[in-house]
């Protein structure tokens, strides 16, 4: 945008003007100084305007350590920084009008974390010179929680809190792809719980829904990896992916699961192989080709897990490709 100052009048007015608006403001120079932070962004920071005016602290309102806001990446074109710095934004080659970027900010004056909605707005004058950047604040927390909140749901069961069978779907497509690229392996478990309709019969269904909710906790714990990931594959059935894992790895996870809900010593009357509640678990491993389809992947875990519950259960069977 572009304006033109005429007067000291006109100057002091828009000076006055942001001073009192509703939404968070804060005004840099040329230079990347501080010429205005209203009152609406003292509360949002906890930072008083005296302590930032003629400086180029105001990083220290959002950040715990030195780094560039959206109103100094337009002033020091440096505005292809902005996919680095912020979690959403706008196209960094249409920044002549301007810029929008989302982020969470520590606000360690304020002392609390709040995501913020950001907007960088350049004044240019009359030549066409940059003379100051405006950047405005909008406090989207509570959306983003909220919108969290609602992502997490879509993508955990219900009953046990592990991730449920949509997010172990996009989970293994991605993964399936990424190792197609890097030629590694990628392995999969399905353990399904032994005799568990027979726990059910004899415990009763929240007895049942008990079991598995402790037995999904323990199994979450088994995955020790940011990568990995442990699902609710079914019923009774769970799985577990394992990408950039070989198969002697694979079948250490598997074992560790095992013995884990074996010690957890649930009384399992029903149970055939231990007094216990056990599972079973089938192990596939492969690097997958560009022919292969995650489906196989599943296929062979399936056939191990077949193997182990009918070979005595409390067992650990592989299809390693």
């Amino acid at each position: 945008m572009s304006i033109s100052i005429s007067s000291d009048h006109e100057h002091l007015f828009a000076v006055r003007l942001m001073q009192h608006l509703v939404v968070p403001t804060f005004v840099l120079d040329a230079e990347g100084k501080v010429i205005i932070w209203n009152k609406a962004c003292e509360r949002l920071t906890g930072v008083k305007a005296e302590h930032v005016l003629g400086s180029k602290d105001h990083w220290q309102a959002f950040y715990e350590e030195p780094r560039d806001c959206l109103a100094d990446l337009l002033i020091k074109g440096k505005t292809d920084d902005i996919e680095n710095l912020y979690s959403a934004h706008s196209n960094p080659d249409d920044s002549q009008h301007g810029l929008d970027a989302e982020n969470w900010c520590t606000m360690p004056r304020a002392t609390k974390r709040l995501y913020l909605a950001i907007d960088a707005g350049p004044i240019y004058d009359d030549s066409g010179h940059l003379i100051a950047v405006v950047e405005t604040l909008r406090d989207m927390t509570a959306q983003k929680l909220a919108q969290n909140a609602l992502q997490s749901l879509a993508h955990k069961d219900g009953l046990t809190g592990l991730a449920n069978r949509r997010a172990f779907d996009d989970k293994l497509e991605a993964d399936w792809i990424k190792a197609q690229q890097d030629n590694s392996s990628i392995a999969l478990l399905l353990v399904d719980v032994d005799h568990f309709k027979q726990y059910n019969d004899i415990y009763g269904h929240q007895k049942g829904d008990d079991c598995l909710k402790i037995v999904a906790e323990c199994i979450g714990q088994q995955t020790h990896r940011p990568s990995d990931l442990a699902a609710r594959y079914g019923g009774e059935e769970f799985a577990i992916i394992l990408p950039d894992v070989d198969p002697d790895g694979a079948l250490q996870v598997a074992e560790r699961v095992r013995q884990a809900v074996y010690d957890l010593n649930i009384k399992h009357n029903g149970n055939s192989s231990a007094d216990f509640v056990t599972i079973s678990a089938g192990v596939s491993c492969l690097i997958p080709s560009e022919e292969m389809r995650p489906k196989e992947l599943i296929e062979e875990a399936d056939k191990a897990l077949y193997q182990a519950k009918h070979s005595g259960r409390n067992k650990i069977t592989s299809s390693l490709l």
